[in-house]
């Protein structure tokens, strides 16, 4: 959430930036929430205060009758203002979580159309074939059996299919650890203060992309980002300790809710995958240095396997709540003849963090809430669809890019 400070001093600017983001936020209404929140806060105190001064007053001896009307008159004040204040709060907080963070000067305004290509890597070869084709002809997937155990858009990862995608993820998580990350294994669940607080809300939105459990105060993971912010909330940390890097691996479990005309085919878009995500932890002023670094890494992984990609500055539109500035990296999709998102990185200030209470601890003394930033290292799926379309050989082979030779008994093909 944004510090209810931070608004009252730039109301116009949020509202302006929650609408060109796409959110429905009455900013004066929470003002005027808050301005009774703070007034009902002064006269339930100012009360209290009055009747502490009469208990002192009748301490040791018997209270006269006037004093104990004032008393009952104080009780019956307290608690209607008290039920009005817990009733204004509640409208408060609801309001002040309905506001999206802000955004980068740099971004661009509009829909998802309006995002701007940063950088682009490599040709833009045509040709070959779809890679769910390829990989059902040589028996590397079955959605058939995946759809028979668990529904549609569940699938089989098989033989070849499946030691590709685990050499895919060791060759990336040595990748994100040798630039200093530390790797984690994550839960796959969270509760729902960890996901509603790391942006997401499985429970409330109906184009939520997250499965709950019912009658559980628990939601399953669309990202390892979830547990990952949750890793250090209500912690304050030193100053030294910034920034903190880490690397997550799990499973993303994803309704897909709201996907209606966008690319679906194969492995695209599926219910269940696996992925590889960074995470910082930094102090303010650091962040946006961070966000490059992330954005940086990203680049040189897809570099490494010789994928041609694209980097878009996302536009205003396309942001979500949590996100500061995100960038999206695309790969041109040899098969289809168009870039389609393999990777993101986001930089969310503190939007996260003042939701989870991390904090941290100025040299000074002084506390500031830590920025928070996540960057997808690979969609094991999507990396698996930009590989099989740009690595294909004229025999019907599979060419094993150099880099992930040795995580495939050194073989050339597959």
């Amino acid at each position: 959430m944004l510090d209810i400070q931070f608004i009252r001093k730039n109301a116009e600017t949020v509202a302006s930036k929650a609408q060109q983001k796409g959110y429905q936020v009455d900013i004066e209404q929470l003002l005027g929430f808050d301005e009774e929140r703070k007034y009902l806060q002064a006269e339930v105190e100012d009360l209290r205060q009055k009747r502490n001064n009469l208990t002192k007053a009748t301490k040791g001896q018997k209270p006269s009758e006037e004093q104990l009307t004032l008393g009952r008159q104080l009780r019956d004040e307290i608690n209607n203002k008290q039920h009005r204040l817990e009733a204004v709060s509640k409208d408060f907080d609801r309001l002040l979580n309905d506001v999206p963070n802000i955004f980068a000067d740099d971004v661009p305004i509009g829909d998802e159309s309006a995002s701007v290509e940063v950088t682009s890597y490599g040709d833009k070869p045509r040709g070959g074939q779809d890679h769910l084709d390829f990989m059902s002809e040589r028996d590397w997937v079955d959605f058939e059996r995946g759809a028979k155990v668990a529904g549609t858009k569940f699938y089989f990862l098989k033989g070849n299919g499946a030691l590709l995608e685990e050499a895919i993820k060791q060759y990336v998580i040595n990748f994100v650890i040798n630039k200093g990350f530390t790797f984690l294994t994550v839960p796959h669940m969270v509760n729902l203060k960890t996901a509603v607080g790391a942006g997401f809300s499985p429970k409330s939105d109906k184009e939520s992309n997250e499965y709950f459990i019912e009658n559980e105060d628990l939601a399953l993971i669309g990202t390892a980002e979830a547990p990952l912010t949750g890793y250090h909330a209500n912690e304050i940390l030193s100053e030294k300790q910034l920034p903190l890097f880490y690397v997550g691996h799990s499973p993303c479990y994803r309704r897909e809710a709201g996907t209606y005309g966008k690319h679906t085919r194969g492995l695209f878009r599926v219910h269940q995958f696996n992925k590889v995500e960074m995470y910082a932890y930094t102090l303010p002023e650091q962040s946006q240095e961070v966000h490059e670094k992330i954005r940086s890494i990203e680049e040189e992984i897809w570099q490494s396997l010789n994928i041609p990609y694209r980097v878009i500055n996302i536009a205003s539109g396309d942001l979500g709540a949590p996100a500061f500035k995100k960038y999206d990296l695309e790969y041109w999709s040899k098969s289809d003849g168009v870039y389609r998102e393999l990777t993101s990185c986001s930089n969310c200030t503190d939007f996260q963090a003042r939701n989870l209470n991390i904090r941290v601890k100025r040299a000074d003394g002084r506390l500031d809430m830590v920025h928070t930033l996540n960057g997808t290292a690979s969609a094991l799926s999507r990396s698996l669809i930009a590989i099989i379309e740009h690595y294909q050989t004229d025999d019907g082979k599979l060419r094993v890019p150099e880099v992930l030779r040795p995580y495939l008994n050194n073989q050339d093909e597959l």
